[in-house]
Formats: C-alpha cells, structure tokens, sequence
C-alpha cells in the first residue's frame, strides 16, 4: 500500500467522495531528464584529446592537442558566459608540444590542466582566476611508461585532487592533499591494455575505464576508487561492465567522459573498423537514487555525431555542455512539466504482473491539443513521461498518491459530433523491458558464483532504466547463483520471468522502480474492504490446482549424482490425483535449492487457485500483490484474506465513475 494521509483515507471511503485525478506529462524518461541538444558550434579543428570545465564563475575552459603531425601541441580556451552568440574557435598555444593527452579540472576559481609529454614528464598549468590567467607548467610526476593513452582528474571540495592515469595495463592515482603531491599509487586490477579514463568526484572518486581484458575483449567498466563516502578509503571496487566486444571482433570502445547532473552521465567511442567504418559515440546515465558503486546503467544509445576522441561534458546552471575538439552543444536541463488535468476527460488505468497501460482523453475543442510537441504543448510527445495521480478533494483541499509513471506510446486526434479530444496511450516499464534486447551475449556465474537471481534480475532491470527495489524477498532469490545467458537479441521481460520462475518471488512496476515481494501465506492484511471501503459487486471463484506436484532434477557435481526432490500439495492430490510438473536445472546442486525450486512452484500454483474480483470506489494507495481482507456477506465472506493479483482504475466524471476493479488471488 501507498501511504495515505488521513484526510485523503477517510474521502475515499465516504460515499459520497469527490474525486480528483490528477495527469501531467514532464520531460522525463524513466525518471531521468531528457537532454535535447543543439549544436552551436562546428569547428575546423583536428578531432584529437580534448578536455573541458566550467569554473564557479560559469565560464568554460577548453584544452586541446594537435595529433603528432603538428608536434602535439597543447592549446587552451576560455568563454566568457557561453552562449549561442559566443566565439569558440579562438585558442591560444600553451607552447608545451609533444603531449601525448591531456585533462582540466576546475574548483571555484581555481582551474588546473594536466597534460602528460611523450618523454613521461606529467605537468600542471594552473589558473587562480577561472582560467583568465596561468602558471607556467610545472612538472609534478613522471608516468610508469610511455604508453599513455587517457588521463582524467577531479577536485575534491576541500581542493584536494586526484590524477587518473591509464598507463598500459594499468591505471594510476596521483593524488594532491593539502598542496603537496603524493606518490602515485597502481590499482589492484588485471586486465589487458586501458584506452580510455574518466572521473567525477562525489563523496568518493567515481570513475569509467575502457580497454581490453586478459582475454583481449574489449570492455568498458565502472568502478569506484573509494574516499571514504560510500567505500573506504583506498579502496577499489570491482569493476563492473557497462559494455563489451569479443576479442578478434570489429568493435572496441575508447575515449569515456562522465558528468553528474540529475544522475551520473557518460558518453563513450563505440568503434568499429570492420566494413562501413565508424567512430560513434554512444551515451547512457545511471539510475535515479542509485548509488555509482552499484553500477547499474541504462543500456547505451548512439548520438548523431562521428568523432574518435569522445565528448567532453560539462554543466552550469542551467545548461549542460558537450564538446568534441571542434564542435559545441547545449541543452536546457532543467525539469519542466504541463499539467493536464484540468482537461481531462476520462482515463483508464490496467495493471498486472506482466503489463501496465494508461489511456487519457483530453478536451481538445478550443485546439490546444492540435500540435503535440510544439510549442506551449512541447512536451506532450512521444515517450515522454505521464503520471498518473488519482485522488480525492478532501477538507485539505485537493489531495492524491504520486509515484505511477508511464512512457506515452502513441497520441490521437479524434472529432465527433462537433467536438475534439486527444487520447493519449501510454505504457510502463514492462514496455521498456519488453522492447530491450541484449546488444551481445551476457552471461553470469559461469565459472564463480558472482550474482545471485536478485542481483541478475538488478542488472537487467537497469538496462531499461528501472531500479529494482525490496518490498520483501526469500532467501532464495539473494543465495540461489544460476549459470544464467542471455543471448544476443534476448528480451529482456522474458528473461526477468525466466529468473522469476527460479523463485518465489514476484515483481510488480510502480513508476521508475521494480518492487520485488516474496507473497508469503501468513501476511497480515493491508487493507480491508467490504465495510468502511464498500464492495460495490463482488464474483469469487475458486479452481483446481494447475500443479500439485513438483518432482525438481538437480545435480550435485561433487557426488556425480542426480539430485531428485518431490514436493506435494497432499490435499489437492486426494482430491484431483496428481498434476505433475517436472523440471530439470543442473544449476541446482543440492537438496535445498531443489526443494526450495519446487516449493516455490507451489506456492504460486495455490495462489492461482483462486481468481475474485471485487469493484470498489478508488482506493488512492492500492498496491500490486498487497494481502486484503475482503468482507461480503452475501457471498458468505467474512475477513477473508486474499493478494491483489490486477487493478483497473475507471475515471469517467461525465458519467460518474470512479472505481477500481481489483483481481485477487489467494495469500
């Protein structure tokens, strides 16, 4: 159940209750700002390692180099209030040439370019009044080879800062606490050659890397090297994969940038040399309310650009920043929403385990509805974001529960009798995982046991930009580690059913989050119907069990042996015979985890038994999978326990409508 406040409890059980819904549509996915970008720059520079910040003052500070044709040359710019009139290509020579990369970093006022030559010499210029004037270089280190291929940096808030350096097959931390510049320090990592760093400080050093593994495929990873925030000091975390290409293939990936807006946000070079050559950037952004260390991102999307050295970004105010070495973009970051409300006509909310619809009806008769995605109505669009609020007016005004989000999938003008209305259809995630597809092979706990159901279903829950969250869950669901693939071109709603079918637990989606619950027989009710919340009609049927018996086949590696466990409903078999389900998982290696596959089949068969639904007036905080009580004494039911299992939620206020129609199964 949503949380009510008791104004809002107390109206929905009235009878003669006024409702309020309330529809607005953001400039969201997902949860997550949509960035819409504009080119206001494209330059005659060469594409080669660029860097970009934007001190506190708002300005931006640029450094470039030339390839080794034009002596690596280093060069620098600053913009004074960057805007759509503002001169980009003007850059001045440092005179430091034979760079072989470079970075900036700002704090305030202070702005620092590091750059590291091709004699191994690691150098600073920096700049006490944003960017305006500088230093002479200085050299405070010397790299471990000379086969550097990215360096990244970040202040801290204190002014401490830290170099990244991918060296080879290593990544190194040089680090500057309190003015004086520490010994720089290798990371505890084994992979193959790194191209590519990037860095954004935020209670700890949150970090992107992207180069080969032992095995030569190539990957991007994040990782985090810890500061005392949310990893100890020190420490560095796994490195988690946000994308990869087997060895031998046509695909690598280079050149990661990082910011943090609203969520952490990446862009990398996919590149490919097979026929049809490209250097494409891609981007994607972790999710809300996820922490970096979890390292859950969205699948990752193309950008309509062609560069090989990335896109630097950057954000001040307002306005985020990209920027190649010759090229600029901007877009306006900020959350902006149109309510819809007041025009509403009617809406129809379905939701199930597996699916979630919304159709809303807009008045449309003065026109304002006639050019979605233009203008005042810019962002009634295609997969933008509706929420969906129902409520009730109450003594403390007009209240409702937030949180039901939905994508819009299509838009639709109608005219009838003289009149005009819009009827907008919309989807939730369950689209979103339905429509994902694996971009290659991902396969886990092939030869350790790394991720357990939960975390899998964790990762593929992000691809599709949903954030997994615990209502409740078995043990089972955090102790069972399948061999588990899924194959390229693999849905991603078939394989979170496929894990779900490995254990008791359920999942429902409620806005920009995937709610696991583990439905267990003794929950207490959360709610009860059929005497302060009236059942307006009622229809109870119960039915066979599809599956009493469970015989599970698993096999125990160390023994050599098959693992064979029955489990019974006893009662459903004296009455029906038994209704037989066999499963074969050799990922089961022991009495528990096969007797626990086939209570959990159970479980779920019996709570499939019974299939009610009762129409009610609108409860606000209704839940998939809450345990009710149910009170219809013309049906002989008295304090009945049942689990919401489907809820249609009818808004018709020219005809007087507002009711929910819920479908139950047992507890």
């Amino acid at each position: 159940m949503r949380t009510l406040t008791s104004t809002l409890l107390a109206a929905q059980q009235q009878a003669n209750a006024v409702p309020y819904v309330k529809v607005e549509v953001t400039n969201k996915t997902a949860g997550v700002d949509r960035y819409n970008w504009t080119r206001l720059y494209e330059g005659s520079e060469i594409d080669y390692f660029h860097a970009m910040t934007m001190p506190g003052d708002g300005s931006m500070v640029r450094a470039r180099t030339t390839p080794a044709s034009e002596s690596r040359k280093l060069y620098r710019q600053r913009v004074v209030n960057p805007g759509p009139g503002s001169d980009f290509g003007q850059w001045t020579y440092t005179n430091q040439y034979n760079v072989a990369v470079t970075t900036v970093a700002s704090l305030n006022s202070e702005v620092a370019i590091f750059l590291i030559r091709t004699n191994r010499e690691i150098g600073r210029l920096i700049s006490y009044d944003y960017g305006a004037n500088w230093s002479s270089a200085e050299i405070i280190e010397y790299s471990q080879t000379t086969s550097i291929y990215d360096i990244a940096a970040a202040y801290k808030p204190n002014s401490d800062i830290a170099v990244f350096i991918a060296d080879g097959t290593d990544l190194y931390v040089l680090k500057c606490i309190g003015g004086q510049w520490q010994a720089k320090v290798a990371w505890n990592k084994t992979t193959g050659n790194l191209s590519g760093v990037a860095c954004v400080y935020d209670g700890d050093w949150n970090l992107l890397v992207s180069g080969k593994d032992t095995a030569g495929n190539y990957k991007l990873w994040s990782l985090v090297y810890g500061d005392g925030g949310s990893v100890g000091v020190g420490t560095w975390t796994d490195l988690i994969e946000l994308a990869a290409a087997l060895a031998g293939g046509d695909y690598e990936y280079k050149q990661p940038f990082l910011d943090k807006t609203d969520v952490y946000r990446c862009f990398f070079i996919e590149k490919y040399s097979g026929i049809e050559a490209y250097n494409r950037p891609f981007r994607s952004h972790t999710l809300p309310c996820a922490a970096y260390s979890e390292g859950l991102w969205r699948e990752p999307v193309p950008f309509d650009y062609s560069c090989e050295y990335g896109l630097a970004m950057a954000h001040y105010g307002d306005y985020g920043w990209l920027a190649s070495a010759n090229g600029l973009w901007r877009a306006l970051f900020n959350s902006q929403g149109l309510d819809l409300t007041s025009d509403v006509i009617s809406s129809r909310q379905e939701i199930d385990g597996s699916a979630g619809v919304l159709e809303v009806e807009l008045d449309n008769n003065d026109g304002r509805y006639t050019s979605p995605g233009e203008g005042e109505i810019e962002l009634l669009d295609i997969d933008y974001q509706l929420e969906f609020s129902p409520g009730y007016r109450t003594s403390s005004g007009a209240e409702y529960t937030t949180g039901q989000t939905y994508n819009i999938e299509s838009i639709e003008h109608v005219s009838s009798g003289g009149r005009a209305s819009v009827i907008l259809r919309a989807r939730d995630g369950w689209r979103t995982l339905d429509e994902w597809s694996a971009r290659h092979q991902m396969r886990w706990n092939k030869s350790a046991s790394e991720y357990s159901v939960k975390d899998i279903i964790a990762v593929i829950m992000a691809r599709a930009g949903l954030k997994l969250e615990v209502k409740s869950q078995s043990d089972t669901i955090t102790d069972y580690y399948p061999d588990f693939t899924v194959n390229p071109n693999g849905n991603g709603k078939n394989a979170i059913q496929k894990l779900l079918s490995f254990v008791p637990d359920v999942v429902f989606i409620e806005g920009n989050k995937a709610y696991l619950v583990n439905p267990q027989s003794d929950n207490s009710a959360e709610y009860s119907y059929g005497i302060e919340h009236v059942i307006m009609e009622g229809r109870y049927r119960q039915s066979a069990m599809k599956t009493n018996r469970v015989q599970v086949e698993g096999y125990d590696i160390g023994q050599g042996k098959m693992i064979v466990v029955d489990s019974f409903d006893w009662d459903d078999i004296e009455r029906l015979y038994d209704r037989l389900k066999h499963i074969e998982d050799r990922n089961l290696n022991t009495v528990t985890a096969a007797y626990q596959r086939g209570e959990s089949i159970l479980r779920k068969s019996a709570i499939d038994t019974i299939d009610e639904r009762i129409t009610v007036p609108v409860n606000c905080g209704q839940q998939l999978y809450d345990a009710i009580e149910i009170n219809d004494k013309c049906c002989g039911m008295a304090h009945v326990k049942r689990r919401v299992l489907g809820i249609t939620t009818v808004y018709q206020p020219q005809r007087g409508e507002y009711f929910q129609r819920l479908e139950t199964g047992g507890v």
